[in-house]
C-alpha cells in the first residue's frame, strides 16, 4: 500500500466521521460531555472494527462453511445470506456498544440521560471512521481517487448514518430508562439492542436488493435521512426527562 493511498483513505474515513462527531456533539452543548470520554469513546469505537472483523469472518465460515461462495455476500438473497448479516449486525452493534461502555457509560460522568445518546453516536462514528477507511484503501487501489472518492460519498451519508442511527436509537432507550429501576433499565437494553440490531439488518438487506438500481438504493438513502430527523427528535424528548 502507498502512503498516499493510506494518506487518502484515513482522510477520507476519519475526517468526515469527526465531522458528523462535531454535528452531534452540538445537541448537548449545555452540559457537554468530558473531552477525554469523548475521544475515549471514538478510539474505543475504532477499536472494536479490530475485534468485530474476525468475529464478523467467524460468523460467515460458519453459516457458509458448506458453501462455494465462502464469505460472499450479494444476491440473490438466500436464507444463508440473510442469517450472515444478520449475525453482522449483531456482531457490529454488540461491539459498538462495549466501545462506548469500556470508554465512557461506565464512569461517574455518564450522569443524565442524553449521555448514553452521545457516548453510543460516539462509539458509532469511531467505528464508521476506521470500516471507512479500510473500504476506501480497497477503492482507491482497485479503481482509483475517482472510486475513492465516490464511495466516500456514499459511506458519508449512507453507512455511516446507519451506524449513527442504529446506535442512537440503541442509546434512546438507554436514555428513557435512565431514571427507572434496575430492572426496567435491563429490559430498555435489550429492546434497544435488539432495535438497532433490526435497523441494521434491514439497511443491509435493503441495499443488497437494490443493488443495480440507483433509485431503489436512493430511496433507502432518504430513508435513513428521515431516520435521521427522527433521532434528532428523540434527543429533544431525552432532554425533557426528569428524574
Amino acid at each position: 500500500m502507498s502512503p498516499s493511498t493510506l494518506f487518502f483513505s484515513l482522510v477520507g474515513g476519519v475526517l468526515p466521521a469527526l465531522l458528523w462527531l462535531w454535528f452531534w456533539l452540538r445537541e448537548d452543548r449545555l452540559h457537554p460531555e468530558p473531552r477525554s470520554l469523548i475521544i475515549l469513546s471514538f478510539l474505543g469505537g475504532m477499536l472494536a472494527v479490530l475485534f468485530a472483523l474476525p468475529a464478523e469472518q467467524w460468523v460467515c465460515g460458519k453459516v457458509m462453511a458448506d458453501s462455494v461462495k465462502g464469505c460472499a455476500v450479494g444476491a440473490p438473497l438466500t436464507s444463508q445470506i440473510f442469517l450472515v448479516i444478520m449475525g453482522w449486525a449483531i456482531v457490529e452493534e454488540v461491539f459498538k456498544f462495549c466501545a462506548s461502555y469500556f470508554g465512557a457509560l461506565r464512569d461517574r460522568e455518564n450522569d443524565e440521560p442524553i449521555d448514553s445518546l452521545i457516548y453510543l453516536i460516539t462509539a458509532a462514528l469511531g467505528f464508521a471512521a476506521l470500516e471507512n477507511t479500510l473500504f476506501l484503501v480497497g477503492a482507491f487501489k482497485s479503481g482509483g481517487l475517482t472510486s475513492g472518492i465516490d464511495l466516500g460519498i456514499l459511506r458519508f451519508v449512507g453507512a455511516t448514518l446507519l451506524h449513527v442511527i442504529s446506535s442512537g436509537v440503541f442509546g434512546f432507550f438507554l436514555a428513557i430508562g435512565f431514571y427507572k429501576r434496575r430492572a426496567i433499565k435491563e429490559i430498555d437494553w435489550i429492546i434497544g439492542l435488539f432495535a438497532a440490531i433490526c435497523l441494521h439488518t434491514l439497511f443491509n438487506l435493503f441495499i443488497l436488493k437494490g443493488e443495480g438500481s440507483s433509485l431503489y438504493t436512493l430511496s433507502v438513502f432518504a430513508f435513513v435521512w428521515l431516520a435521521v430527523i427522527l433521532l434528532l427528535i428523540g434527543f429533544e424528548k431525552v432532554k425533557q426527562l426528569k428524574a
